[in-house]
């Protein structure tokens, strides 16, 4: 199926241009999220009509990801959980618990969506998350689980 993006999306192509993809990934994530529309011509004549604005609200979306991009890259978030005596957690660090922390922490808006952990968190240390604020921009942040309490 042919749409048209009107976003700049990460491996998948730029603001304007026409990709072929399932007919389920277009229906279900890029047309019903507004990041796309079918490829008809009268949606290709509109989307190059206002190409330069979404190119405009594309860059603002842009900027804003630095500006959070500087304050939290390389920064370091300590969390408390309940682990056994072997240094393990019970359940996980989850995205949402990280988004979390980032919110009380530096009062910043980051949805668990564009977190992710380079592999899942399930014991007391150090573990490294990336963050993809925009399809442009990353951020890495080091999260250290320590121990709320030792349940045997």
């Amino acid at each position: 199926m042919k749409v048209i993006l009107l976003e700049n999306l990460k491996k998948i192509g730029s603001i304007g241009e026409t990709i072929d993809v399932k007919r389920g990934f277009a229906r279900n994530f890029l047309i019903a999220n507004k990041k796309a529309l079918y490829a008809s011509k009268e949606n290709i004549n509109q989307v190059e009509k206002i190409k330069a604005e979404l190119s405009k609200k594309d860059n603002e979306k842009k900027q804003d990801a630095k500006i959070i991009a500087e304050k939290i890259n390389k920064k370091q978030y300590n969390i408390k959980k309940l682990s056994t005596e072997n240094k393990e957690l019970y359940g996980s660090v989850k995205p949402t618990e990280i988004s979390k922390l980032i919110k009380e922490t530096d009062n910043l808006d980051v949805k668990p969506s564009l977190i992710q952990p380079i592999k899942e968190i399930k014991s007391l240390g150090k573990f490294q998350v990336k963050i993809s604020l925009h399809s442009e921009v990353d951020a890495d942040i080091i999260i250290q689980v320590e121990s709320a309490e030792v349940i045997q």
